[in-house]
């Protein structure tokens, strides 16, 4: 669920809120009851979890020389700067 920015038009309060993405904004402020505008740009953060990325996450170079594009490797792509040149 994103967390969502406010500020209070009355008294200049300035408060979050997390809130599912099909609910209704807030229209009241917390502290004055007054009218509330969602400011724009919040509620779009990143949020890592878990321990890290890992070595599956990426795919893997070819060992065997079979055009992977490696440095050092004499086969490779087309116009690939890793391609040596003869």
């Amino acid at each position: 669920m994103p967390t969502y920015e406010y500020e209070c038009l009355k008294c200049g309060h300035h408060f979050e809120l997390l809130q599912n993405m099909n609910s209704k904004p807030a229209d009241a402020c917390p502290k004055c009851k007054g009218k509330v505008k969602r400011l724009i740009g919040s509620g779009s953060g990143i949020i890592f979890k878990g321990s890290g990325f890992y070595a599956t996450d990426y795919k893997k170079n070819k060992s065997d020389g079979s055009g992977s594009c490696h440095p050092g490797s004499d086969s490779g792509c087309k116009g690939c700067p890793h391609t040596k040149k003869g």
